[in-house]
C-alpha cells in the first residue's frame, strides 16, 4: 500500500462523511510541507524527464522581501489551485498564484511582545490545510504561539472558531491562544515569564481527520545555562471548532509512563523536549508521530539525572485521545544535541516477504531508525551497547545507548586517526598535530570540562549537532520502490563546558533562574573546532553525500558525493599534483523525488548554484543545469494546469521552474 495523502472531495456532504479511504496520491498538489502525510517529498508527476530537464526555465519568482523573509525554510503547499506559505519574522501567511507568482492575499498576526523573543521566528516551515463545511482552511502557528484558522479564499480568520484573545487588535474569532492550554502562569500580551521558561513554534501544525496537532519549539539548548524551562507539551484541538481536546506531557508527571526516568524530582523544573521538527501522521490509523529534542541545556545534564524520557525520542500518539501508543528513545540523557531534526517518513515496505507499515526517523547520528509504525517494533534489531562515561563533575550518563544494526550508518560516526585526512603525508601529520588538543572517540563521545586533568581543549563529537542529516535538507522517499534518499555531511562538534556562572554571561535573556553547575562554553553551538592551516577539512572525504537506502532490505544501493569539489580545496597549494576526485561540497542538499528521477541542488566547484537530475536506481547523473540562485531547506514539485513545476526555496524568494510550454500557457508572464 502506498502511503496516502488527503485530497479535497467535491461537496460539503462528502466532506462530512469522508473516511480515510478517500485519501489518494495526486501529482497536481503538494499537500503538506513534505507533500503527503508521510513527508516523502515524492510526486508521481512525470512531464519533466532526463530528455527535457535542460529545457527548464524560470517560470516566475516570488520575492518575500516585503514580508521580511530571510531564511526561506517554508515549503509552500499547493492545494485547490493556490500556493500557501509563511514568510518573515512575523510569519505572514501568504497565498500565491502558482502560474504567475502573484500574491493573492496575506495575513499578519497582530504584534505582541510574545513574538519578539523567538529564535525560530523566521524559521516557519509551512502551513496546514483542511476543510470545514466543504471550504478550504489554512492553519498556522505563529512565533508568539497562537493557532490561527484562515479562509483559504480570502485569508480572513474564520468566524465562530477558536476563542477570543484578550489583546487589542486580534480578531474576534479564528484564533486559539496555545499558551493558555499549557497550564503555566502567563500574561496574554507578554507570554510566559522568562524566569519560568519560553515556548514558540518552528513547524506547522498537522491536521489528522478531525484533530489539529500542534508541536512547538524552545530556546536553543546550547544557549542555556539555567536549569528551569517549560516542557514542550503536545497540544490538540478540534478542527471544526478550535476547541481544546488534549495535551500530552513530554516530561512525565507522577503516575505517568516514564516518570521514573527523571530522578531527584528534575521533572518539576526541567523543560524543552520540544517537537521543533515537523510532525508526521497516519490518518488511516489516527496516529501522529512526534520527533523530540533533548531536555534543557545541551552538553550538560547533571541537574536532571536519569534517562529523561521523552527526550530525543519518537512518540506515536493516538490523535483522538493523546494517548501514547508507543515510543522509542534514540538517546538516553542526551548531552550531545542529538535532537531528531527532520519529519519522520512513512512508507510501506516489504521485508523478507512481510508487508510492514513503516516509519523511519533519519538522524544527526547518521542512522535510520526504522519501526513498524503501528506497533513500534524495530524492523531490524536496535541494541543497547556500552558508551564512554563522562569526566565532567556532577554528570552521570547512561552506561549504554541504542545502536541501530541495520541499515548501516550513512555517514561518519565517531572519529579516530584513520578518519583524518591523508591526501599527503604532510596533511596527515598536521591533522594529527591539530587533534592533539581534542579527545577523539566514538559516536557518543561525551563533552569535557574546561579544567580537565588531561589538559585537552574539547571532545570531538562526530557527527556533531549539525552533522549527519539535518533540518535544512529533509530526506525523501519513493513509496513505489521503497527507496529512501538521505542527504548528509560531516560536521563534527567540539564539545566543552565551563562553570555555569561563566557560561550564563554568554546568553542574555535566557530562561530560568538557577544556574547549572556547567554549561556550553561558547556563544554558538560549539566551541572552537579544529582547523587546518590550508583550509582543507581535517577528515577524509566525501564531505557531503546522498545515500540511497533500499528500505525493503536495509541495504545501501548507492552513494554519491553532492555537488563538486570546491575550488578552494581543489586548487589548494597543499594538494598540488594530487588527484583527490570529487569530495562533495560539504553542504546538505535539498531534494525532491519524482516518477522519473531524483533532483537535488548544490554548487559547482566555482560556487555556481546547480541542479542535478539523478537516476534513482544508480545515482548516475542524467542531466544538470545552472540554478538561478542557491536553494535552502527543501524542494517540491507539482502539476498546475497540466504542467509540472519544480519549486526552489531560494532564501527570501521562491523560484518556480517549468518547461517552456508552461510559460506559453501562462501567456508569457
Amino acid at each position: 500500500m502506498q502511503f496516502l495523502d488527503l485530497r479535497r472531495v467535491i461537496t460539503t456532504v462528502l466532506v462530512s462523511l469522508m473516511s480515510v479511504s478517500a485519501f489518494a496520491q495526486d501529482a497536481t498538489e503538494w499537500y503538506t510541507l513534505g507533500n503527503d502525510y508521510g513527508h516523502t517529498r515524492y510526486t508521481p508527476a512525470d512531464e519533466i524527464d532526463a530528455n527535457n530537464f535542460t529545457d527548464l526555465e524560470v517560470a516566475w519568482e516570488w520575492d518575500g522581501a516585503s514580508f521580511g523573509a530571510v531564511s526561506g525554510r517554508s515549503t509552500p503547499s499547493l492545494i485547490d489551485g493556490k500556493l500557501f506559505t509563511v514568510a518573515g519574522y512575523n510569519r505572514y501567511v501568504v497565498a500565491i498564484d502558482p502560474k504567475t507568482g502573484e500574491t493573492l492575499w496575506s495575513y499578519r498576526e497582530p504584534h505582541t511582545p510574545r513574538s519578539n523573543y523567538s529564535m525560530r521566528a523566521d524559521y516557519g516551515k509551512g502551513v496546514a490545510y483542511d476543510y470545514i463545511d466543504g471550504k478550504g482552511v489554512v492553519f498556522n502557528v505563529s512565533p508568539g504561539f497562537f493557532l490561527t484558522a484562515l479562509d483559504a479564499e480570502t485569508g480572513i480568520p474564520l468566524e465562530n472558531w477558536g476563542s477570543e484573545v484578550p489583546i487589542d487588535g486580534f480578531p474576534d474569532s479564528g484564533v486559539v491562544d496555545l499558551i493558555a492550554d499549557l497550564g503555566h502562569p502567563y500574561d496574554p500580551y507578554e507570554g510566559i515569564p522568562l524566569e519560568t521558561g519560553y515556548i514558540t513554534s518552528s513547524s506547522p501544525p498537522i491536521v489528522v481527520n478531525d484533530t489539529i496537532v500542534v508541536g512547538n519549539s524552545a530556546e536553543q539548548g546550547y544557549h542555556q545555562a539555567r536549569i528551569e524551562n517549560v516542557p514542550g507539551d503536545i497540544l490538540a484541538y478540534d478542527k471544526n471548532t478550535g476547541a481544546f481536546k488534549w495535551k500530552f506531557n513530554v516530561i512525565p508527571k507522577p503516575g505517568e509512563y516514564g516518570h521514573e526516568t527523571w530522578e531527584n524530582d528534575a521533572w518539576q523544573y526541567t523543560g524543552d523536549v520540544s517537537s521543533w521538527a515537523p510532525l508526521t501522521a497516519d490518518p488511516e490509523n489516527n496516529l501522529v508521530f512526534v520527533p523530540t529534542n533533548p531536555p534543557t541545556i545541551d552538553y550538560y545534564g547533571g541537574f536532571r539525572p536519569g534517562d529523561n524520557l521523552f527526550g530525543t525520542s519518537l512518540i506515536a500518539l493516538d490523535t483522538r485521545t493523546g494517548d501514547r501508543q508507543w515510543h522509542f528513545q534514540m538517546v538516553k540523557h542526551d548531552v550531545w544535541n542529538f535532537d531528531n531534526p527532520t519529519a519522520p517518513i512513512l512508507m510501506d515496505v516489504n521485508v523478507d516477504g512481510r508487508e510492514i507499515p513503516a516509519v523511519m526517523q533519519v538522524t544527526k547520528q547518521a542512522w535510520v531508525y526504522a519501526f513498524n509504525r503501528l506497533t513500534g517494533e524495530p524492523i531490524w534489531p536496535i541494541v543497547d551497547r556500552p558508551v564512554p562515561a563522562s569526566i565532567v563533575p556532577g554528570e552521570v550518563l547512561s552506561p549504554t545507548q541504542p545502536h541501530v544494526t541495520r541499515p548501516a550508518p550513512y555517514d561518519m560516526q565517531g572519529i579516530t586517526e584513520d578518519d583524518l585526512v591523508d591526501f599527503t603525508p604532510e596533511l596527515r601529520a598536521e591533522a594529527l598535530e591539530v587533534m592533539e588538543d581534542y579527545v577523539m572517540g566514538p559516536l557518543f563521545n561525551p563533552p569535557i570540562h574546561d579544567t580537565n586533568a588531561a589538559g585537552k581543549y574539547a571532545a570531538m563529537n562526530c557527527p556533531g549537532g549539525s552533522g549527519g542529516a539535518n533540518i535544512n535538507a529533509p530526506p525523501v522517499a519513493d513509496p513505489e520502490t521503497g527507496m529512501l534518499y538521505v542527504s548528509s555531511h560531516k560536521a563534527c562538534f567540539a564539545l566543552r563546558v565551563m562553570p555555569g556562572e561563566e557560561a550564563d554571561l554568554l546568553f542574555p535573556n535566557s530562561t530560568g533562574v538557577t544556574t547549572a553547575q556547567y554549561a556550553n562554553s561558547a556563544r554558538g553551538a560549539t566551541s572552537r573546532p579544529p582547523r587546518m592551516s590550508s583550509g582543507i577539512p581535517i577528515w577524509k572525504p566525501p564531505y557531503s553525500r546522498i545515500t540511497a537506502i533500499n528500505m525493503n532490505d536495509g541495504e545501501h544501493e548507492w552513494m554519491v558525493p553532492t555537488g563538486e569539489t570546491p575550488d578552494r580545496i581543489k586548487n589548494s597549494p597543499a594538494l598540488e599534483g594530487v588527484e583527490i576526485g570529487n569530495t562533495g561540497t560539504g553542504a546538505l542538499v535539498p531534494m525532491v523525488v519524482t516518477k522519473n528521477m531524483l533532483v537535488y541542488t548544490d554548487n559547482a566547484s566555482d560556487g555556481t548554484p546547480m541542479i542535478w537530475a539523478l537516476d534513482k536506481q544508480t545515482g548516475e547523473i542524467l542531466a544538470e543545469i545552472e540554478a538561478p540562485s542557491a536553494s535552502r531547506y527543501g524542494m517540491s514539485s507539482w502539476v498546475h494546469d497540466g504542467h509540472q513545476y519544480i519549486m526552489l526555496q531560494t532564501g527570501p524568494t521562491l523560484t518556480a521552474l517549468a518547461l517552456p510550454a508552461a510559460q506559453a500557457a501562462a501567456g508569457g508572464h
